[in-house]
C-alpha cells in the first residue's frame, strides 16, 4: 500500500505531457493486477489473423480490457500499412482508423488514461497532441466506475460477493469490469468484427491469491455473445483442466469447433517473464466461419516444441502435449479402470491441514496420525471419517505436489506407506490402500516410475492433486512392482515414445 502514492504521481507525471516510452516506467510501478502485454507477445496474437484483416477498413475492432493500450496501438500499426492503398493520405488514413475502427473498454481510471495517453499521445483524444481528431476527451476508449449488480449475495454479472472488499463506493475502482457488466440493451448495441486482449485473470477478492475467483473466462463469453467475425485473448492455460468455476466452462471450450489455434505456453515466465501464472498460459483464435479440429502449438523457451491438429473433445479435459496424445491412446485402448475411483477425498479422515490436537505420546486409545511435516498420535474419538481405512496398508502423497516448472519434473513428491492404525491430515490424500504390506510397496513403485507420473502430468496443471489428476492412470493390480521397462512393454510404447516420456519426467 505504501507505493500507492508514487505510481499515482508517476502516472499523473506521464500523463500531464510525459513522453510516450515514459509509459514503461509508470508500467513498471503499477499493480500486479495490472501486468503489461508485452509488444512481443501482442504482435504473436495478432499474427494469428489472416492478411486480409489488415487490408479491411470496415473492420471494427474492440479491446474490451484495455490496460495500457498496447493492442489498439499494434493494431494501428499495422492497418496504417494494410490500408495505405484505400487511403494515400496518411492524416486521412489515421483518422479513419482511430475514428472508426479501433475501440477499447478501459479496466479502470487509471488504465483508462493511460490507453489515451498511449493511443492518441495525448492524455484528451480531442488535445492539440492527439493524433485524431474527436470531438470529447475520451475518443473511443471508454470507461465507467460501475457498481456490482448484487443478486443472492452475489453480483450476477462476476460473482463477487456482497460486502467484501470490492463494494465500494464511488469513490474508489469497484472493479466491475465494464465488458462483462454490459446489461442487455447495451449488448444490443455493440457489433464488433474483431474482440482482441488480455482480460484479467482473477477477481482479487480480499482472499489470498489461491482463493480468488477465475474471471477471464467471462471475457470470452462475452466476446462469443457479440458474435464477431474473430476473437483472441491471452488467458491462462488452468480451464485445460477445469477446476476452481472452470468445469463448465472448459466443457463450453472442448466442444467449440470455432477455435482455430491455440498457443501454449506451460512456463509464463515464457512470454511473462518475472511473473508467476501458475499453470501456463495461451493465446488462441476463435473464428466464426471455422468449423474444425483445433491447431495446438506448445511453446518451451523460445522453440516451437510441438504443433498437431486435433479435436479439442477428444478427452474431457485438454491434453497439452501434443507428443502424448499417441502414447494415451495406447493406454486407453485396453479399457482399464482408472485410479481417480479409488483416490481418497482431500480429508480422507475428515482432519483438516491444520488440525493440531494431538501429541507424541502412544497408548491403545490413539492411532498414529500423519501431519503437515510430523507425526503424532490422535484420540480415536476424533476420527469419525474413513474408518474404513484405518485398517489399511496406505499409500500417502501431498494433496499439494510440485508444480510445473521446468522441465524435466519430478510431477510428485515420494509417496508416504502409512501403516495400519494410522491416519492423516488433509496435507495427505490416501491414494490407494492394501490389505499387505507389499501390496503397498509394490503400488509405491509403481508411483515412483516415470510412465505413472507422465500420466499424472498429462492432467496436472497446479500443484494441486486431486482425484482428478489420476484420471488417466490405470489402476493396476499390485501382485507385483512395477518397472518403467515392464510398463512399456505392457503398452507397446516404441524407443522414441519412451525418450519423450523421459524427457519429461525427472527419476524420482
Amino acid at each position: 500500500m505504501e507505493n500507492k502514492p508514487q505510481k499515482v504521481n508517476l502516472f499523473t507525471r506521464l500523463v500531464n505531457g510525459g513522453h510516450v516510452p515514459d509509459i514503461l516506467d509508470c508500467i513498471a510501478n503499477l499493480s500486479s493486477d495490472e501486468v503489461f502485454t508485452p509488444p512481443e507477445l501482442v504482435d504473436k496474437v495478432l499474427d494469428l489473423f489472416p492478411e486480409e484483416v489488415w487490408h479491411d477498413s470496415s473492420l471494427k475492432w474492440l479491446d474490451p480490457a484495455c490496460k495500457t493500450g498496447i493492442f489498439l496501438r499494434q493494431i494501428a500499426k499495422r492497418l496504417m500499412v494494410g490500408l495505405h492503398d484505400e487511403f494515400p493520405n496518411e492524416d486521412d488514413r489515421r483518422d479513419h482508423i482511430f475514428k472508426n475502427m479501433l475501440y477499447g473498454i478501459a479496466l479502470t481510471d487509471l488504465t483508462a488514461l493511460m490507453s489515451r495517453r498511449s493511443v492518441y499521445t495525448s492524455k484528451n483524444a480531442n488535445g492539440e497532441k492527439s493524433i485524431a481528431h474527436f470531438n470529447d476527451a475520451n475518443g473511443n476508449i471508454s470507461y465507467d466506475n460501475r457498481p456490482h449488480t448484487y443478486r443472492g449475495g452475489s453480483c450476477i454479472y462476476c460473482g463477487n460477493k456482497e460486502n467484501g472488499e470490492l463494494d465500494r463506493d464511488e469513490t474508489r475502482e469497484r472493479h466491475a469490469y465494464n465488458f462483462i457488466h454490459l446489461t442487455p440493451e447495451e449488448i444490443k448495441t455493440m457489433k464488433f468484427d474483431v474482440i482482441v486482449g488480455n482480460p484479467p485473470y482473477q477477481l482479487n477478492d480480499g482472499g489470498n491469491g489461491a482463493s480468488a475467483a477465475p474471471i477471464y473466462h467471462f471475457f470470452i463469453r462475452q466476446a462469443k455473445s457479440l458474435n464477431p467475425r474473430y476473437l483472441a485473448f491471452i488467458v491462462p492455460s488452468r480451464w485445460f483442466a477445469g477446476g476452481k468455476g472452470l468445469d463448465e466452462f472448459r466443457d463450453e471450450m472442448l466442444h467449440d469447433r470455432h477455435i482455430k489455434k491455440i498457443v501454449d505456453y506451460p512456463d509464463a515466465n515464457d512470454c511473462f517473464p518475472g511473473v508467476e501464472i501458475k499453470g501456463g498460459v495461451n493465446y488462441f483464435i476463435w473464428e466464426r466461419a471455422y468449423d474444425g479440429d483445433c491447431e495446438i502449438t506448445t511453446i518451451i523457451g523460445n522453440e516451437e516444441a510441438s504443433t498437431m491438429k486435433r479435436r479439442l473433445d477428444e478427452y474431457d479435459t485438454l491434453i497439452r502435449w501434443n507428443e502424448a496424445i499417441p502414447i494415451l491412446r495406447k493406454v486407453q485402448a485396453r479399457h482399464e479402470s482408472t485410479l481417480d475411483k479409488v483416490v481418497s477425498s482431500r480429508k480422507p479422515f475428515g482432519l483438516a491441514t491444520n488440525f493440531s490436537d494431538f501429541d507424541d505420546i502412544n497408548n491403545p486409545d490413539k492411532y498414529k496420525i500423519y501431519a503437515n511435516k510430523k507425526t503424532g498420535y490422535v484420540l480415536k474419538t476424533r476420527v469419525w471419517v474413513g474408518e474404513n481405512l484405518v485398517s489399511k496398508w496406505k499409500v500417502l502423497l501431498p494433496k499439494a505436489n510440485e508444480g510445473l516448472g521446468t522441465l524435466p519434473n519430478r510431477v510428485l513428491t515420494y509417496p508416504t506407506i502409512a501403516e495400519p492404525g494410522s491416519v492423516c491430515t488433509e496435507t495427505y490424500i490416501v491414494v490407494k490402500s492394501f490389505d499387505s504390506e507389499e501390496e503397498a510397496k509394490n503400488f509405491v513403485s509403481y508411483i515412483t516410475t516415470r510412465f505413472f507420473r507422465f500420466l499424472v502430468l498429462l492432467r496436472k496443471v497446479t500443484q494441486d492433486t486431486t482425484s482428478k489428476v489420476y484420471a488417466l492412470v490405470p489402476d493396476l493390480t499390485m501382485t507385483q512392482a512395477w518397472t518403467d521397462e515392464k510398463l512399456y512393454d505392457r503398452y507397446d510404447i516404441t524407443p522414441d515414445e519412451q525418450a519423450y516420456i523421459e524427457s519429461m519426467i525427472k527419476e524420482m
